[in-house]
């Protein structure tokens, strides 16, 4: 593993392709943000949008290029001109003709790329007038989401989306042609009509025209690459949709895409190297090349250091196990941790804590993991007299705090966050403490993530499954069903099987996960055995599958990378939702047309469903006939 960390390659950059022509097939000679001071004299035509207007004088116009100055034509001959120009509403469609001039010494805007040269107005055609509009299309102009996503088709003239998007299909098209064109793979669309998988997230249900049966959407096409590999493609690849019935969140969708891949004859690192290599080459000319290759870090010391499994790395306060300097302490409940197996004493040291962190933001903290985790925080100030501050100072002897202040490298107004408990839950607690500090800090001028910077990081070695959080005593898949265990702890799976490590990697972005994947089972008894005896799975959902992998399937592994999360990491957009062109709110419903929406039961008879309508809710029943926006 630390070969990963140490290894360097040379770094790549894609050629430049050719610059796209913007204006073929169209009527314009240009765009309004490609003109300059070497257009000078030409005659050009352009369409695009009101931006606005000065004393009915000039008129900035606007496409998805940029803007341009135009100067309304004063004389008496082009009367008709100025009618058109002064008069449209802001944001109508406008084509407009005429002659690129130099902006008169001393009125050239630096701000502008096209601000050294206007347009010298001759013609101009009002091609559609807009109405009074819901909100300003300008980017400083502040809008609810729910407006914005009530008039999306208003929203996706601003600036942000149109860097979003665009930048979105750029790096969509570099990762084809690294796929496709370098590495041979194959792009191949899968159903989205399906049927249920077991185990996994939650599936939207279809109704078909047979009584009773249902297709499902599959939250990815995990089935079909693998099928697509005992089929002898080889290299498999697709942007593809997904689609899961669990709500929203900031980085969660009901739909969303991943960039899907499955190859043959691969193992862990050569999968890594694929993708290592695809963002590299699909990555932004205007941001830091992506260095490679990316650290890795497995998920038992992911866990250790920084208590969760998508660790962000950009910034240090790791968790530190300081259990032997209280192996004889007096403090009762430290005491009483340390006796028990699995007992450890766990903490992190914030930077200058005493200088930035007030008394309510220490509440705060305790308040969040005495809720959130039902465990005790204890903060441990530092003065500068080396006495401690804290419910436990009068018992922290001063052989500990020297050896406190040696292991976790102390400086004066640094603060210790102490927890003691089970290892992976005082991990857990400080992982979270360690990200609200991170942002308590942040928000008082301190600055701990840089955001021009993208620290990678592979995490692997999870556990092949987990207890069921609501039936500790069965098992569920960590990953998913088939997910290959690790080679060295295959016997285990027949004695031990919660200890059993995976060949599941995780690929983690500035604390997000983008990615994830695994080298397959491609043994059929294996897998049978996994889903029906230890997963307790009906095996007849997946018998197209098993029956597969019967018939001479080859050793195979993939991954999947959340397009949408990355995108969004990548132009440091707040939401996913604004780097998808129609998302979904909050709630899981589209605003701007209120889907979900009820259908007439006339129309549900084919489907041999009805709809259940509880029994005292006539009133809820006629609501949603005539929904209103849940949200705005």
């Amino acid at each position: 593993m630390g070969s990963r960390w140490t290894q360097t390659r040379p770094v790549r950059r894609p050629p430049r392709p050719p610059s796209p022509e913007f204006s073929s097939f169209v009527a314009r000679t240009n765009t309004c943000g490609e003109l300059r001071s070497s257009h000078l004299g030409q005659e050009v035509t352009l369409f695009g949008w009101i931006q606005y207007r000065r004393q009915n004088t000039f008129l900035v116009l606007r496409d998805f290029h940029g803007l341009i100055q135009l100067v309304i034509p004063q004389d008496e001959s082009a009367a008709s001109v100025k009618k058109i120009l002064c008069e449209a509403p802001v944001e109508s469609v406008v084509r407009v003709s005429g002659t690129v001039i130099s902006r008169p010494p001393g009125q050239e805007n630096p701000k502008m790329p096209t601000g050294e040269i206007e347009i010298k107005v001759k013609t101009a055609e009002l091609l559609n007038s807009c109405k009074k509009l819901p909100f300003e299309i300008k980017d400083f102009v502040k809008k609810t989401e729910a407006l914005r996503l009530q008039y999306r088709y208003l929203d996706l003239r601003s600036f942000q989306m149109q860097y979003n998007l665009r930048l979105r299909s750029q790096m969509v098209m570099k990762m084809r042609e690294y796929l496709c064109n370098l590495h041979g793979f194959v792009d191949i669309e899968t159903p989205t009509l399906f049927k249920k998988t077991p185990g996994g997230a939650k599936e939207f249900v279809v109704p078909s025209r047979e009584p009773g049966k249902f297709y499902s959407l599959p939250q990815s096409p995990q089935q079909f690459k693998q099928l697509l590999m005992v089929g002898g493609l080889d290299r498999y690849f697709q942007v593809a949709r997904c689609y899961r019935d669990e709500g929203s969140r900031p980085d969660r969708q009901p739909e969303f895409t991943q960039i899907d891949i499955e190859m043959s004859f691969v193992d862990q690192t050569g999968i890594q190297s694929l993708i290592e290599g695809l963002l590299q080459y699909s990555w932004p000319r205007d941001k830091d090349p992506v260095v490679v290759p990316f650290p890795s870090m497995t998920f038992a010391e992911a866990l250790a250091t920084y208590g969760t499994d998508k660790p962000d790395t950009r910034f240090g306060m790791k968790i530190v196990d300081i259990s032997d300097v209280f192996r004889n302490t007096e403090v009762r409940f430290l005491q009483d941790v340390l006796s028990k197996p699995k007992g450890t004493v766990k903490a992190i040291r914030i930077p200058e804590g005493a200088k930035y962190l007030k008394r309510k933001d220490i509440e705060s903290i305790r308040k969040v993991a005495a809720d959130h985790f039902n465990q005790e925080v204890l903060p441990v100030f530092l003065k500068a007299s080396r006495h401690w501050n804290s419910p436990v100072a009068e018992f922290i002897l001063e052989k500990q705090s020297l050896e406190l202040i040696r292991l976790m490298e102390l400086q004066e107004e640094d603060v210790i966050l102490l927890t003691a408990g089970e290892h992976r839950k005082a991990c857990s607690l400080l992982g979270k403490l360690r990200l609200e500090c991170a942002d308590l800090l942040e928000a008082r001028g301190v600055v701990l993530r840089d955001p021009a910077l993208f620290s990678f990081l592979w995490v692997v070695d999870f556990p092949l499954f987990l207890p069921k959080e609501e039936n500790p005593g069965e098992l569920e898949s960590a990953h998913h069903p088939f997910t290959a265990p690790h080679p060295s702890d295959i016997q285990l799976l027949y004695t031990e099987p919660e200890k059993v490590r995976s060949q599941h990697y995780d690929l983690v972005l500035n604390g997000s996960e983008i990615g994830g994947g695994s080298i397959r089972i491609h043994d059929a008894e294996l897998q049978r055995y996994i889903l029906a005896t230890l997963l307790k799975e009906d095996v007849k959902l997946l018998s197209h599958l098993l029956q597969a992998l019967d018939y001479g399937a080859p050793p195979h592994g993939g991954i999947a990378l959340g397009l949408d999360r990355l995108i969004c990491l990548v132009t440091g957009a707040p939401s996913i939702r604004d780097v998808i062109a129609f998302p979904k709110s909050f709630r899981g419903y589209d605003l701007m047309s209120n889907a979900p929406d009820s259908i007439p039961p006339e129309e549900l008879k084919p489907y041999h469903i009805r709809v259940s309508w509880p029994a005292d809710s006539e009133a809820e029943k006629s609501s949603l006939d005539h929904p209103h926006h849940p949200e705005s």
